[in-house]
């Protein structure tokens, strides 16, 4: 990513970026964040806010060395341990989501929240704004039962939206299958 690392401060569960240049630049890389009263940046846009990081992108980034993390009471360095104990207390199946999350980064695309599909993850092959989102992702254990019905939902749910649902299941040493289902009319 950069070689230089930009500063973000822990505030509760998020990590904010209060340069804005610097805010810029980290949505630049990959639709990082969200600029702080702007719903949906619009590409290319220049903004003055400062940007909003979940735990989740704040994680990804601090690993890859992208950011640095300061406590936004004491001042002192976050690491990634540290960073990713908050994440797992702070929201259920964390360590599985990330695992996911990275992958598909890793691969070059672009991922935010999907809860507004009823999903982990809304997957965009160039990013908001640019293109739709062509993938709804949901994360699940190996051993985890997915009934017919909730297949039957996703895949209604995927089509009305126009996208493909894939579920992701995260195996052994950071090795993640996906299951990708294709609906058509008989």
């Amino acid at each position: 990513m950069r070689s230089e690392a930009i500063r973000a401060e822990l505030i509760g569960t998020r990590l904010v970026v209060w340069n804005p240049e610097e805010g810029m630049r980290l949505y630049r890389m990959g639709f990082f964040g969200k600029p702080v009263g702007i719903p949906k940046p619009k590409p290319g846009e220049d903004f003055e806010e400062p940007l909003m990081l979940d735990l989740m992108e704040g994680l990804y980034l601090l690993e890859k060395g992208s950011i640095k993390v300061v406590d936004g009471h004491s001042g002192k360095a976050v690491n990634d341990s540290r960073l990713r104990a908050l994440a797992e207390k702070t929201y259920k199946g964390f360590s599985m989501a990330y695992r996911v999350y990275k992958d598909i980064r890793d691969k070059g695309y672009v991922v935010t929240p999907g809860i507004k599909f009823g999903a982990d993850f809304a997957v965009y092959e160039h990013g908001p704004g640019i293109d739709h989102a062509p993938f709804i992702v949901s994360v699940h254990k190996g051993s985890e039962r997915v009934g017919p019905f909730e297949i039957v939902r996703a895949g209604r749910l995927a089509t009305t939206v126009r996208k493909q649902f894939i579920i992701a299941v995260p195996k052994g040493k950071g090795k993640v299958e996906y299951l990708v289902f294709k609906w058509f009319k008989a």
